[in-house]
């Protein structure tokens, strides 16, 4: 492995640091979820957010492309009569000039919600795929590129499921990490009515952080160091859910690889050049949870627990099957640069 951009490390564990804390501002104590979507828009990976209405997740949105300067955000309200061609943008006649001009859709932006992305029709989830996996669309044979950073942030309610078409699992795997905002606790809640009593804080939000900024955050992350230990390890546990009783469909490679990516990503936001085992352990769920389908038996012995008490097993599961790497006299898991504490 190359030696470490110490100076590179420095200058984006700052750049994280002016991010999150301006998104902080307006998103109160939702600390490691913010995080996680960092870890997300540092990694060029997208997140599925499965929660109630009314937990900020717009908010967030905004937030973050706020605290981007020139960053553009967009948002898409999927129903089941929207078209491809109300994402991706349509080619309309101009009479004036004879010609056909493209107008681009929604999805040309830095950072886009896609609230309730289970609403929408099947084909119209497809347009995304694209976008998401080549951060380009075709429309009328032509290929055009989108924005870099691109970030989506799709939402799906976990309460009503009528009128409402599941995500299949190619799409599922598509998206790097799958998390909740969740509710804020009653003291977080009356400072956020207190705080809205003259207007909203997006208001006040100033950018802090350059699109450059984001492009070398990303770049950066290539210069955390994961130990061939950590890397076995991880590979190990994606590995293991192929083979797991409970598990009709386990995760596919591209879980492996979006795994060590986050890790180096949490690692870097967490001030270190070096990935240890708690950030895999911290990270299992979010990424790897998502894109495994269990099977109808297993369901059904954890219905009283719920989605979440059938990952949490699921994660005992995977965890007791494969042994986790400690450092030794011999091998340590860590290589000191100077950058970490």
């Amino acid at each position: 492995m190359a030696e470490p951009n110490v100076n590179r490390l420095v200058h984006a564990k700052e750049t994280a640091d002016r991010l999150l804390a301006n998104v902080e501002t307006v998103v109160h104590g939702k600390r490691e979820r913010i995080q996680l979507v960092l870890a997300a828009l540092i990694c060029r990976g997208h997140v599925l957010f499965e929660d109630v209405p009314g937990t900020a997740k717009t908010v967030l949105a905004r937030a973050i492309a706020g605290s981007i300067a020139d960053a553009t955000p967009s948002r898409v309200q999927c129903t089941p009569d929207l078209q491809p061609t109300d994402v991706t943008g349509l080619s309309v006649y101009n009479q004036q000039t004879r010609e056909f001009e493209f107008r681009p859709g929604p999805v040309f932006a830095n950072i886009l919600l896609v609230d309730e992305i289970n609403r929408a029709m099947p084909k119209t989830q497809s347009a995304l795929l694209e976008a998401m996996a080549e951060r380009q669309v075709t429309v009328d044979g032509v290929t055009r590129a989108l924005p870099d950073p691109f970030l989506v942030l799709a939402t799906e309610n976990p309460i009503e499921q009528e009128g409402t078409f599941p995500l299949p699992e190619a799409q599922l795997d598509r998206f790097f990490l799958k998390t909740e905002l969740g509710y804020p606790s009653v003291d977080e809640e009356i400072g956020i009515v207190r705080e809205q009593r003259a207007h909203h804080p997006l208001e006040d939000l100033r950018s802090v952080v350059s699109l450059d900024d984001v492009r070398a955050l990303e770049h950066a992350v290539e210069d955390v160091y994961t130990d061939e230990l950590v890397l076995r390890w991880i590979v190990e546990l994606v590995a293991a859910t192929r083979d797991l009783e409970p598990i009709a469909l386990g995760a596919s490679v591209r879980a492996s690889l979006a795994l060590e990516r986050t890790a180096r990503a949490w690692a870097l936001l967490q001030g270190r050049d070096y990935v240890t085992p708690d950030d895999v352990e911290t990270l299992f769920l979010p990424v790897i949870g998502h894109r495994v389908v269990f099977t109808p038996t297993f369901v059904a012995e954890n219905r009283l627990h719920g989605r979440e008490g059938a990952l949490l097993q699921f994660r005992e599961l995977v965890f007791a099957r494969v042994q986790r790497p400690e450092p030794s006299d011999e091998r340590e898991l860590k290589v000191l640069s100077g950058f970490s504490s």
